[in-house]
């Protein structure tokens, strides 16, 4: 399967330990297209439709539910861990993760 920065795959997690998010659920993929061709492994972002609004979570519209993207439970997964895709995200969306990503991260 061809995976793709910023859209979205329904990745199953388990296991996990502790209170690391948890089940087969979507996900965004924030790995670089470059990275996601040459390896097996993906940077991905959890997704949840139960959450109270962070400051390291960006909430919009998934499947016409409230959703967040979790940034900070980012980890990395092994590519055979993705089911399938679901979507894409806007491009308003995108500008807000890498804005977080940066305020998180980066000095």
């Amino acid at each position: 399967m061809d995976v793709a920065q910023y859209h979205i795959y329904l990745a199953n997690l388990d296991p996990t330990i502790g209170h690391e998010i948890k089940k087969t659920r979507p996900c965004l993929v924030i790995s670089p297209n470059e990275m996601n061709g040459q390896l097996q492994t993906i940077i991905i972002a959890p997704m949840t439709t139960k959450s109270h609004p962070y400051p390291t979570r960006v909430a919009f519209a998934f499947e016409k539910k409230r959703a967040w993207i979790v940034l900070d439970q980012i980890r990395t997964v092994d590519r055979k861990r993705l089911i399938k895709e679901l979507g894409t995200l806007e491009m308003r969306s995108i500008a807000m993760v890498k804005s977080t990503i940066k305020e998180m991260l980066v000095d």
